[in-house]
């Protein structure tokens, strides 16, 4: 056989659906989260030999998260580094992990007490990267479309033969918004932080003229990590939502910017990690991140 040595591993229990009703008085709350947990630590037996004797079994992680569901979920932030801290500590071979949740917002239906609808059009998300002791937080949401009608050009590219695309300085920029962000502290209130990040996040992309998604997405980062000096790092993936305006010439009629066909694919896909100056980096940390972020 060849010489071979055990590498990076983990295992656990992913996508466990966990919805917690507060229901303390006639008013109720709804915490829906996705839950992942997986383990790293001294699984080498497990691997070579096929003894479990340090294997948590995923069964055991799943049951964990829905009897800590029990004591409340605060924030997917707050749930996750609970986790964490509960295997880290009962067992004494589990070094760290990698801790996931995605979490779907509910809205009141005319403000009632307990009747609820989907109303968050974004889903919320956190991963906890625990190694060495050293956690990492990522945070963000993905799946929130928004669109600036006018205020938008592209124009001064270079043009070859294969270039069709003509300039213009007015058309409609959408983008469906994915993002992640990196806190470089585990001590706050991560839903005020959450709501404030989102709502610079809007603002800035709705202020100001867009000369193209890459300065926009550059924009929007620079403004969170300018508003929050607990954020190092952030990264967005955008896919450029085409609008193109529909020729009616065939029926005589002029369009004045008016009526579009919304294109669904192909789509432009614009990337970038912004990161504060000086700040250290936590590659590791985003290894297990599903596309860009």
């Amino acid at each position: 056989m060849a010489e071979v040595q055990l590498a990076a591993n983990q295992y656990g229990k992913a996508e466990n659906r966990v919805v917690r009703v507060t229901r303390d008085t006639d008013r109720h709350e709804v915490a829906d989260l996705n839950v992942t947990s997986q383990l790293r630590g001294d699984f080498a037996a497990a691997h070579i030999d096929g003894d479990n004797s340090h294997v948590v079994a995923t069964d055991t992680q799943k049951n964990t998260i829905f009897a800590f569901a029990k004591d409340g979920i605060e924030s997917p932030e707050a749930f996750l580094l609970r986790l964490a801290d509960h295997f880290t500590g009962e067992f004494d071979w589990v070094s760290g992990g990698r801790w996931a949740a995605d979490q779907y917002g509910w809205s009141r239906i005319n403000d009632h007490d307990h009747a609820f609808y989907r109303g968050a059009p974004e889903v919320r998300t956190t991963v906890l990267v625990r190694d060495n002791g050293t956690d990492t937080l990522l945070s963000g949401f993905f799946g929130l479309t928004v669109m600036k009608t006018t205020q938008s050009g592209f124009v001064g590219y270079p043009r070859d033969k294969y270039t069709t695309l003509p300039e213009t300085e007015d058309r409609i920029l959408a983008t469906d918004i994915s993002t992640k962000w990196r806190y470089n502290t585990t001590d706050l209130d991560f839903n005020l932080v959450y709501d404030s990040v989102k709502q610079v996040i809007m603002t800035t992309f709705s202020q100001g003229y867009s000369r193209a998604l890459q300065q926009d997405l550059y924009k929007m980062a620079s403004a969170v990590i300018d508003a929050h000096d607990e954020i190092d790092e952030i990264k967005f993936s955008c896919p450029n939502k085409h609008h193109f305006l529909s020729d009616l010439s065939f029926c005589g009629l002029e369009n004045l910017g008016e009526v579009f066909y919304a294109a669904d694919r192909p789509y432009g896909l614009i990337e970038a990690t912004i990161q504060r100056k000086g700040s250290a980096t936590a590659d590791a940390a985003w290894m297990g991140i599903n596309g860009f972020c």
